[in-house]
């Protein structure tokens, strides 16, 4: 059976669709029935020629394929795949390594150490990290959480590896009130329940208050985590690291940081003092698959503690091939994986096309987009921009003469995604509903904010007629 004549034909394929993208409809067009018809039935009882697969495939599946990578995409914080580190990714498919163990791709485990450390400084961590490459920040708060909750245990005496958590001292962890829900979902899966988060009061912005903190920390004891936020899925705000970090540090306590995107603001030098105090912090959490750009999925975990990270991720079995005396990189000591796919390809290869000029201005860039969104949609009569626009996300309310804010906003919203031009989410912030915008992608360039600033207008302008 051969695969050139498939591997060409999905080239071939992956061309036109990449120069499609500017003039394609960003929604999917097919409904789940017809994708379910076009792609399901029995399972066929012969093979059949790898070529004829994906020529069904792509005829069956593309209308239901949502043109993420395009430029006028601005839903949930999802970056595109810049072509050196889509190209590395092919490479890494084509490969096929198995990135758990050094000996099962020696240049796998070398370019994603190379990539990570890169990442450190890039993301102006503490030299000495350990880190590790996961599916997402989902899995990045897992491995990171996991490190914070030997390391805090350790620290009164319990071994959770050997242990386990039954009987264990509590563990307190305190979270902000606005914090993403992969963290409670990351701590659930390590066994910390929500009966053990203690929210933390925010401000107006969704910024954990530091103040309130510190009174938290101060009535209670035991092994504590606290997790700060760089970057509020909602509005973009950054949580004061500084003194976030001195609390914890007053208090013992370990602080772990979800920086799942405003992490990448220590790129530029521009948004820098967004992230003031990151180094402060035990461990971090972030996506190369948002504003890096590069291929799903790639997750990133960083640890102060190499030895916590290690002892909570590591093992051991007679039949594999460990670590050598010249200490190469084993990925499996510092990941939840066994089989891994190699993601320090695709990593690598963004980091070495944009440099670290190209990474600044990719972020500032998209920045500069999200202001522009408020800027002009601000200006509408019945608009109000409901977040200040520190970063690439935007926060849209339309008001309804009626008082319906809530069903007019989600109404337009709904009206923006069936038209195609551009895609975007709804959301709720502080018990309103409000249009999301989120700007991540290295293809959006102006005239695709003003493209999808004329169909929102659009879609609102039509609204009240229709509705009448």
């Amino acid at each position: 059976m051969s695969d050139v004549g498939a591997l060409e034909l999905t080239a071939a394929y992956a061309r036109r669709y990449l120069e499609s993208l500017g003039d394609r409809e960003v929604r999917a067009t097919a409904s789940v029935q017809e994708l379910r018809d076009a792609l399901g039935g029995p399972l066929p009882e012969h093979p059949s020629a790898a070529e004829d697969v994906i020529a069904d495939l792509i005829e069956g599946g593309e209308p239901g394929v949502v043109s993420i990578p395009s430029g006028r995409y601005f839903g949930f914080v999802i970056g595109s795949a810049l072509p050196a580190a889509l190209a590395a990714d092919w490479l890494t498919s084509v490969w096929d390594q198995n990135a758990g163990l050094y000996v099962g791709g020696p240049s796998a485990s070398v370019v994603e150490e190379v990539a990570v450390g890169w990442l450190a400084d890039l993301l102006a961590l503490p030299s000495g990290v350990s880190a590790a490459l996961v599916t997402g920040c989902q899995m990045a708060h897992v491995t990171a959480l996991a490190a914070a909750r030997h390391h805090v245990l350790a620290g009164v005496g319990w071994d959770v590896a050997r242990d386990g958590l039954a009987g264990s001292p509590p563990i307190r962890v305190l979270v902000g009130e606005e914090r993403h829900v992969t963290v409670d979902r990351a701590l659930r899966f390590l066994g910390i329940g929500s009966a053990q988060l203690e929210p933390v009061p925010a401000d107006g912005q969704g910024r954990m208050r530091a103040d309130a903190l510190r009174e938290a920390l101060a009535s209670g004891s035991g092994p504590t985590i606290v997790c700060a936020q760089l970057g509020n899925v909602n509005t973009g705000a950054f949580d004061p690291l500084p003194a976030v970090a001195d609390a914890a540090e007053e208090a013992g306590a370990w602080l772990h940081v979800d920086g799942a995107f405003g992490m990448w603001a220590a790129a530029s030098p521009a948004l820098r003092h967004l992230v003031e105090g990151v180094e402060l912090a035990d461990s971090w959490a972030t996506d190369a698959h948002k504003w890096l750009n590069v291929p799903y999925d790639s997750g990133l975990a960083f640890c102060r503690h190499p030895e916590a990270h290690r002892a909570a991720m590591s093992v051991h079995a007679d039949y594999l091939i460990h670590a050598g005396p010249d200490r190469e990189r084993d990925q499996m000591d510092w990941t939840p994986e066994f089989s891994r796919r190699a993601r320090g390809f695709a990593v690598y290869a963004a980091l070495r096309s944009l440099g670290r000029s190209g990474v600044a201005e990719l972020v500032e860039r998209c920045c500069r987009h999200a202001r522009r969104f408020a800027e002009l949609l601000g200006e509408d009569e019945g608009v109000e921009i409901l977040n200040d626009v520190v970063l690439n996300q935007v926060l849209v309310r339309f008001l309804d003469p009626d008082g319906e804010h809530d069903a007019r906003t989600n109404e337009i919203v709904r009206r923006v995604q069936a038209d195609g031009t551009c895609w975007l989410s709804g959301t709720r912030w502080q018990g309103q509903a409000a249009m999301r915008i989120s700007v991540s992608n290295w293809r959006t360039t102006a005239k695709d904010v003003e493209r999808s600033i004329e169909a929102i207008r659009r879609a609102a302008a039509r609204l009240p007629a229709e509705v009448a």
